[in-house]
């Protein structure tokens, strides 16, 4: 856990030195240290909240909501085990897997309510979420920390471009508070590309490229 802290102290730091040279967003874009959880096993809650401009294509309703979780889930899953292979992910696939061997007992990783945690206030996890993530990591190959995809934001950014916001935090399961808190954002001609582009923030391209 030291290590850990460690990590997101100095990541903190570097952005909130950045922006003290410009005007200081409520939660700026700060990326995940990853090497304070090489080795660990870290589970990835599902995204339960997608809100989307009608203008966008893609339909509307239950069925277009459902296929957009479920890509925004999938893209996530591709650039975690791209760009930080060091950390063991526990996808939200693999959560339900896990949950559904105790039905009744675990919580079902995609009505845990953890959407609450796109609000910048929350310091902690609140009850019941609380206890639920900490019910669920006990029996997910002894993880401690929970990555948590809270709100992802779709919306026409001008000149036929669209922007994503993807707000996230990274939670101590054990005592509930949150290590770490971003808002990643970014835009393309695609709602694709927009969103790798704010992936990027939270993960940068090692290799520097992308």
């Amino acid at each position: 856990m030291l290590r850990l802290l460690r990590w997101t102290t100095l990541a903190l730091t570097a952005a909130c030195s950045a922006a003290a040279q410009g005007a200081k967003p409520k939660v700026p874009a700060v990326p995940l240290a990853t090497a304070g959880l090489a080795g660990q096993p870290v589970a990835v809650l599902p995204l339960t909240m997608v809100v989307s401009d009608p203008a966008l294509p893609g339909g509307r309703g239950p069925a277009a909501r459902t296929a957009l979780l479920q890509w925004a889930d999938s893209v996530l899953r591709d650039v975690l085990s791209e760009r930080a292979p060091e950390v063991s992910w526990l996808f939200p696939e693999e959560l339900r897997r896990i949950a559904g061997r105790a039905p009744g007992l675990l919580p079902e990783p995609d009505r845990m309510g953890h959407a609450v945690m796109r609000n910048p206030d929350f310091k902690e996890l609140p009850d019941p979420l609380r206890s639920q993530v900490r019910q669920l990591l006990a029996l997910s190959s002894g993880a401690r920390y929970a990555l948590i995809p809270a709100s992802l934001v779709l919306a026409p950014a001008g000149a036929d471009s669209l922007s994503v916001q993807l707000s996230a935090v990274l939670a101590d399961g054990r005592l509930g508070r949150v290590m770490w808190r971003t808002l990643a954002v970014g835009s393309g001609t695609t709602a694709d590309q927009a969103y790798r582009a704010a992936l990027a923030t939270l993960l940068p391209d090692p290799a520097g490229t992308r």
